[in-house]
């Protein structure tokens, strides 16, 4: 495993590179928006509560300035972007067995604990960046979209789509944000029909992978700077906009917004959520939902929701 002191130059202070980071990825995703439209999502509602007070709609149709950020990895998708897509390159012969087990571990825990352990994702994207060394950029966009096809489009929770649909229906846009690299949450944007994505970027020259980033992973801070840097580039108010995630890290993002959403929540996030009285939904199921107080029925009955079950999720709070 390589050393991290490459990845992050020591001359910039922690703040420098996250704003440095968000600054690439909004430019990143602002080349990379895509436009196409998703087709509507059909199912039967989730369930709400019964208790909360009625809401105005939201999101609002035909506010321009209003658009949604999306954190990726158990938020709209079951797992981490990044493990995904390295044994997509293990099956493809990129790197050997041993370094399969280690994605795979950090996979299995990630999805027992539903949590990031900054420890474990650092480690995967150091894996990732030595991997893809001297690959060309294009190789790896080609190999994305069949490595999505494999492991990613069964993984995606229809309850989460559904929310990005509602936006999408109401006229704006919405964005994928993630500290998986920009080029495979891009790829995801717009096989779901989101308008783009903000991810990790990875440095390269002439169409060629360095195996440096730059800046840092778009990580907790590094977030916020990018969601910041896109909407002013955007002309977005950002009081009109909203945010979901599962993760506390993601705390400073959802903070910018003002319509933030906990979704599939850890533990310190469902706390910070309940305590500023923010809209919370969990879409896991069995165990995993009875371990964080949420009756398996309801993560059964959000997994089949569709986009009525998102405007119901807008409407009420728990």
């Amino acid at each position: 495993m390589a050393a991290l002191g490459w990845l992050t130059p020591r001359r910039r202070s922690a703040t420098a590179r996250s704003v440095l980071a968000g600054e690439a990825a909004a430019e990143a995703a602002r080349k990379t928006s895509v436009e196409d439209e998703s087709a509507l999502l059909t199912g039967a509602p989730g369930q709400a509560s019964d208790q909360a007070p009625e809401e105005p709609a939201f999101p609002v149709a035909g506010d321009d300035r209003a658009a949604a950020f999306f954190d990726l990895d158990n938020t709209v998708m079951q797992g981490a972007a990044i493990f995904h897509f390295g044994r997509g390159l293990y099956k493809r012969k990129f790197f050997e067995r041993r370094e399969l087990t280690r994605f795979a571990w950090q996979q299995a825990w990630f999805r027992l604990a539903g949590v990031e352990d900054p420890e474990h994702m650092q480690d995967a994207r150091d894996s990732a960046l030595s991997i893809v060394k001297g690959h060309r950029v294009s190789e790896l966009m080609s190999i994305g979209e069949e490595i999505y096809d494999e492991y990613m489009a069964d993984r995606i929770w229809p309850g989460t789509r559904a929310l990005a649909q509602a936006h999408l229906d109401a006229g704006q846009r919405v964005w994928l944000v993630t500290a998986a690299p920009v080029e495979t949450a891009t790829i995801i944007a717009r096989r779901l029909g989101l308008t783009g994505a903000l991810g990790t970027v990875a440095e390269s020259v002439d169409g060629v992978y360095t195996g440096r980033l730059v800046g840092e992973p778009l990580h907790g801070p590094a977030k916020a700077e990018a969601v910041r840097a896109l909407a002013a580039a955007e002309g977005l108010d950002l009081e009109r906009c909203a945010a979901y995630s599962d993760s506390h890290n993601d705390i400073p993002m959802l903070s910018l917004v003002g319509h933030p959403y906990a979704i599939n929540p850890d533990t310190k996030l469902r706390k910070h959520a309940r305590s500023l009285d923010w809209r919370l939904r969990d879409y896991r199921t069995g165990r995993k939902a009875a371990k964080v107080g949420i009756p398996a029925a309801a993560g059964v009955g959000a997994l089949a929701g569709g986009t009525a079950a998102a405007l119901a999720l807008h409407r009420r709070r728990r």
